[in-house]
């Protein structure tokens, strides 16, 4: 969200994504603080959350072993 000033708000994530899977909800925001940007990444689970933050250097290796992972479930 951004105030009237034209900022954005602290909290407001910069971008979001939501994916619907079954009974789960997945909420990936990239948001900022002082230390640098992150991913955070939210299950929810019938009201039932959890999160985990991904530093913005670690971007690129979470991307790959994804990658990886995509693979070997798609039988490359």
């Amino acid at each position: 969200m951004i105030n009237d000033s034209g900022e954005r708000q602290v909290n407001e994530p910069l971008a979001s994504e939501k994916i619907n899977v079954d009974r789960k909800i997945f909420f990936l925001d990239l948001k900022e603080n002082a230390r640098g940007r992150f991913l955070k990444i939210t299950e929810d689970v019938g009201g039932r959350r959890d999160t985990i933050m991904l530093p913005a250097a670690a971007f690129h290796d979470f991307a790959d072993a994804l990658q990886r992972l995509i693979d070997l479930e798609s039988g490359i």
